[in-house]
């Protein structure tokens, strides 16, 4: 068991230290958006809502068809990958790097990496409830995509990306402050209340 653990830990290191290599141009951008996605400072989430908010109004305004938009957002990724590792280092200066500096870097790169790891976990996860349990798998997909589809209907679906891509941005944020915590607390509260006046009125 505990070589198994070692091993996992030196793949979890070996991964982080290859993904710290190609994200290193990338470092000091990744820094600020680290601290604007987990609000160290009370007016970031106004920021990255006001940023956001004006991107979709724009998009909008523009209603580019599906191919222009799709074309234009990896065109923007491409200049993005290649100007950001050139003017980075001139615009923050890399070679100020603290300790400190290095380290939550590494943390983001570590997080990231345990990220993919569940996302790849879940969907082998998947795989493994059809060969095992193919009828319950069936009807979860088809549930699910169903109430999918049915919220995509009601929702306009530039509306419908702006929510979720608000919540996702919002997400690190709420969850550095304890704020999903808290009304999941709640949440988990007021069900027990519920289930425990439903087993008093059942007795």
């Amino acid at each position: 068991m505990a070589e198994g653990d070692n091993k996992s830990a030196n793949q979890l290191a070996a991964e982080t230290a290859s993904l710290e290599e190609h994200l290193q141009g990338w470092g000091e951008v990744i820094l600020v958006a680290d601290k604007i996605l987990r609000w160290e400072r009370a007016w970031f989430p106004l920021v990255l809502m006001g940023a956001v908010s004006f991107a979709f109004l724009m998009i909008y305004y523009l209603d580019p068809s599906v191919l222009s938009g799709v074309s234009c957002f990896v065109m923007f990724l491409c200049l993005a990958d290649y100007l950001v590792p050139a003017l980075a280092p001139r615009i923050f200066g890399s070679n100020k790097w603290t300790t400190e500096q290095q380290q939550r870097f590494h943390e983001i790169c570590s997080n990231l990496v345990k990220t993919r790891r569940r996302i790849i976990g879940w969907w082998k996860r998947l795989f493994t409830l059809k060969e095992e349990k193919p009828k319950m798998y069936f009807m979860t997909m088809l549930c699910s995509l169903a109430g999918i589809a049915w919220v995509g209907q009601q929702v306009h679906n530039l509306f419908l990306t702006y929510l979720i891509v608000i919540l996702l941005l919002l997400f690190p944020g709420l969850n550095q402050h304890g704020i999903i915590t808290k009304y999941v607390g709640m949440a988990k509260r007021e069900i027990n209340k519920l289930l425990k006046q439903k087993e008093k009125k059942n007795e």
